[in-house]
């Protein structure tokens, strides 16, 4: 038994252990991991992008429903009950639609699936938080399955210049029938290199929180290396392609590479904020795990996702100032 603590004295604490030199050790980095998946993962995607058509289709299509199901995931963390299935089949059917007519038809087909998501609450049992549901559905819809359909009206850019000019335009455009497999490459090019850049300029130079509420691990000076890097980047791959298939790249010119670049790496940025913000509500690190060191599907495509149609419009803009 332990005897008391004298009188007039008072109790001996014992000190906490002294901390090791160096302090806590540093988290292990992921970056081996992110270089191996991103060594079969990039391989992968610039081959079906050449390939073009429905390969390209089938690809894009099983990205909208890998990562609008672990978007999916991310609205039941937070108590939500989207209608997963319609929010699949819609997802999944934009792209389709997007490579059988144009940007327009998957527009009226979206309205369409929020139509159909309204019905199919109506005649759910539990009407409870019926708000959340439908919004969260169709918000799936909207935010993976159409803007990741752009990348099918992107790769097929020349179709899409035909349609609205006609083929002359096309020819004195120099907009070839392959133009669109370097449009999509030069867009991942810069939204890639944006966020590699951001990762080692951060991890350098990174003083100045960029967004800490959403991505503290985000810095001003990682967000600028990326902008920098992402569009020196594109211009590099604008390059290549002028030195080995010059027919495909001609379509844009270095200024306006350069503009763009600037354009699609800053709205890579966001776009990467963007699912952060959405992580961080439903008190996620990753939206998934299928990707080893980079997360899930939507972590990867989180850029992309706005860059690829900004990349879509910005080049719709510079052929209609051209034939104005």
């Amino acid at each position: 038994m332990s005897q008391p603590a004298p009188l007039g004295r008072d109790p001996v604490h014992p000190r906490p252990p002294t901390p090791e030199p160096g302090g806590a050790p540093k988290p292990r980095s992921d970056l081996p991991a992110r270089l191996f998946t991103a060594s079969i993962l990039v391989p992968g995607v610039l081959y079906v992008i050449a390939l073009g058509g429905l390969y390209t289709l089938v690809a894009v299509v099983v990205f909208v429903l890998l990562a609008q199901r672990e978007f999916y995931g991310l609205i039941e963390d937070k108590g939500a009950h989207p209608i997963v299935g319609f929010g699949l089949a819609g997802g999944a059917a934009l792209p389709v639609v997007a490579y059988l007519g144009n940007e327009y038809h998957a527009t009226m087909l979206m309205t369409a699936t929020l139509l159909v998501v309204m019905l199919a609450q109506l005649g759910r049992r539990e009407i409870t938080e019926s708000l959340a549901s439908i919004s969260g559905t169709f918000f799936g819809v909207f935010y993976v399955g159409w803007l990741l359909s752009h990348a099918v009206v992107l790769r097929q850019f020349h179709d899409q210049v035909v349609a609205r000019y006609g083929t002359t335009s096309a020819e004195q455009l120099r907009v070839a029938s392959d133009s669109g497999a370097f449009l999509l490459v030069y867009c991942l090019t810069v939204v890639v290199l944006c966020d590699a850049g951001a990762y080692f300029a951060g991890r350098a130079y990174g003083r100045h929180k960029l967004a800490p509420r959403i991505s503290p691990g985000k810095t001003v000076e990682g967000a600028i290396g990326g902008v920098l890097m992402g569009t020196l980047g594109g211009l590099a791959m604008k390059s290549v392609f002028d030195l080995i298939w010059p027919e495909l790249s001609a379509v844009l010119g270095y200024v306006a590479a350069t503009i763009f670049g600037l354009l699609i790496a800053m709205v890579g940025i966001v776009g990467d904020l963007v699912e952060s913000l959405l992580k961080r509500d439903a008190e996620r690190k990753d939206a998934g795990a299928l990707l080893p060191g980079m997360g899930g599907i939507l972590d990867r495509v989180d850029a992309p996702l706005l860059g690829i149609p900004v990349t879509y419009y910005l080049m719709l803009l510079y052929v209609w100032l051209q034939v104005g």
